[in-house]
Parts: C-alpha cells; structure tokens; sequence
C-alpha cells in the first residue's frame, strides 16, 4: 500500500529542455491564458482567436476570408469554421466585396462591434499584472522580439 506524503516533490531539473523556445513560450502562455480566461473568455465568451478576429475586423472594418488566414495562422476551413461560428452569434456577417461582386468580406455586426469595443477595452489593461515582473523596457522589448519570431518562415 503506498503510502501518502504531505512534503511536496522536488521540482524536475529542466536545464535541459530550457534552450528550447517551444518549452519557454508555453510555460509563459499559461498564465497568459489565465489572465485572457478571467477577463474576455469568460465574461464575454469569447476564444482568444475569436476576440483576435473582431478586433481585427474593428481596426480594418472589414476583411476577406483570405486576408483573416494569413493573419491568424490558420487554413481556410478553419476560417470558414471561425466565421460560421461567429455569425451564429450574430457578430460578424458577410457581406458582397464592393470591388469584386464575386467576392465576400466579412464585417462586424452593430452588436459585434460594441462587443469588440468593450473587450478590446478591457485587453488594454488585462495582463499589467503579469507584466510587472518586466520593466517598460523589457516589455517593448518582449514585444519587439516576438513579433519578429512570429514573421519569421520555419526552416522547411
């Protein structure tokens, strides 16, 4: 019979895995989630990927269906997906390209936009917390260095 222990267990070496970004990037995702679920998530039922897309349509007031992929990393079926879900929740809608009669843009509806409004809002301060371990500096500067990651092409 095993027997329970009230000491905690030490903490696993990870000296060795550390040199990998992969590793560093999602342990400082969790508590970024964290902070995400607790502010948008779950107050405005929103996924991370769905508050990215409203926003994005907010700043752009519109966007195709292959202008929103490359944007958020994601393949066709997956924006069809993401935008079918949306419009069942009445927040975007498609709507004719002005310029292309064949094509479709997608754009806010009146309560996608004051829903994208209010998160948006709200993601300005979110994670000042969890950011108070950096100083201005390094914030810019995390900033800065994860935009370049995410423009950068994987070795193929």
């Amino acid at each position: 019979m095993a027997r329970s222990s009230s000491r905690a267990a030490p903490e696993l070496r990870t000296g060795g895995v550390e040199h990998l970004l992969g590793y560093l990037l999602a342990l400082a995702e969790l508590p970024t989630r964290q902070v995400f679920q607790q502010a948008i998530g779950q107050p405005f039922g929103l996924r991370p990927v769905e508050f990215t897309l409203l926003v994005l349509l907010l700043d752009n007031g519109a966007a195709s269906p292959r202008q929103i992929g490359p944007a958020l990393r994601l393949p066709p079926p997956h924006v069809t997906t993401l935008v079918d879900r949306l419009a069942g929740r009445d927040l975007v809608e498609r709507a004719p390209d002005p310029r292309d009669g064949r094509a479709v843009r997608v754009v806010l509806t009146e309560g996608g936009r004051k829903l994208a409004e209010r998160a948006r809002q709200v993601s300005l301060t979110m994670e000042d917390r969890l950011q108070a371990v950096l100083s201005p500096a390094e914030r810019e500067r995390l900033r800065a260095l994860l935009l370049k990651l995410a423009r950068a092409e994987p070795a193929g």
